[in-house]
């Protein structure tokens, strides 16, 4: 992985795109010595999303099941607790 700092990423970012699209290496951007950003192959990027597709649908079936073992409250209900 490679490390730029800020004000050469700006001056370099044309050159910088084009080699993590043809090397498929990460580059790291930092400022003032502290990482703050990074350049990424789009498909790191896309395995990101399937990613947190695969964890929100993990969720979404957990929530369900917790539906259908527990059953739902009412809305109406949940304003009156509230006072609403």
């Amino acid at each position: 992985m490679t490390r730029v700092n800020s004000a050469d990423a700006k001056r370099q970012l044309g050159q910088i795109l084009a080699r993590t699209a043809r090397t498929k290496r990460r580059v790291i951007v930092t400022s003032r010595g502290k990482d703050v950003a990074a350049v990424v192959p789009i498909e790191d990027v896309q395995l990101l999303e399937n990613i947190e597709d695969r964890l929100d649908l993990d969720e979404a079936r957990a929530a369900l099941a917790s539906v259908k073992r527990e059953g739902t409250v009412a809305w109406t209900k949940i304003k009156r607790d509230l006072g609403l």
